[in-house]
């Protein structure tokens, strides 16, 4: 007989109850994330540098029924990370599912960037993920009922392109990074770190790119079997998955959500 309940079956994608903590909170993909979280029932608290942004987002996720809370934090600054875990324990007693969705790019060819702009990139993309990893599971080791780790990282992790000397190189740091700790974390204290990895989708940033009369948009369209560009709303299944029991037997990948990119 096939072991699977009725039971297991339907708790398998619940999040409901768990508590997240959430940052880039105010940008497209992690505020997508926010709200797709607070909907599935968990409970989030927003974090990100700009907290008149925070409280739009959380305004809309009351609106909706969604329970949160804010924290202005910078993920690159240590005493910040440690804030916003000690707010998040501090005020819904526990903390279950880090989703890091924050990032930072300044494309330059390498003769015209400057050290300082590089380091930066590194310290927001990279740094970070290890800072938030690193407070959130001693956190999660603390309360002794495992954890999800749900990091944003990029196609650009496995392909570089012009300009991306910084970004590229601190996103494949971050796919590794996300190996090293399923491989320091998962078996001992049950928590399961995972990245997934996007192309291009729509945000302040990007919009220019999607106009489909443009090079760039039609160059896109010609790797992406998918046949469009992604959108914000893409990306919350697979984070909701990526945080949810369904997951439980998935460490250390680095999931494609490119729409096929990797693929051509």
């Amino acid at each position: 007989m096939v072991n699977v309940q009725k039971e297991f079956v339907e708790k398998l994608f619940s999040i409901e109850g768990k508590v997240a903590l959430v940052t880039g909170a105010t940008g497209a993909l992690g505020s997508a994330v926010a709200v797709g979280y607070a909907l599935a029932g968990a409970k989030v608290v927003l974090t990100g540098r700009n907290a008149a942004k925070l409280d739009e987002v959380a305004k809309q996720i009351k609106e909706e029924g969604g329970e949160c809370a804010c924290v202005a934090a910078d993920p690159a600054v240590e005493e910040d990370v440690k804030k916003a875990v000690k707010f998040t324990v501090d005020t819904y007693g526990e903390l279950n599912i880090l989703a890091a969705c924050h990032c930072f790019n300044k494309p330059a060819n390498i003769l015209e960037q400057s050290v300082e702009d590089w380091k930066k990139i590194m310290d927001a993309d990279c740094t970070s993920v290890y800072l938030l990893a690193k407070y959130a599971a001693e956190q999660m080791k603390e309360q002794g009922k495992g954890g999800k780790m749900v990091i944003t990282s990029s196609a650009r992790s496995k392909a570089g392109m012009a300009g991306y000397t910084g970004y590229s190189t601190a996103k494949g740091g971050v796919d590794l990074m996300v190996q090293s700790l399923a491989c320091d974390l998962t078996a001992q204290y049950g928590i399961n770190v995972n990245s997934i990895n996007p192309t291009v989708f729509r945000s302040d940033l990007t919009e220019w790119m999607f106009d489909p009369e443009s090079e760039v948009y039609k160059n896109f369209l010609k790797r992406l079997p998918i046949g469009r560009l992604g959108e914000p709303y893409d990306f919350v299944g697979l984070a909701i998955f990526l945080a949810s029991p369904a997951s439980d037997f998935l460490t250390g990948g680095n999931y494609d959500a490119t729409g096929g990119y990797w693929a051509c």
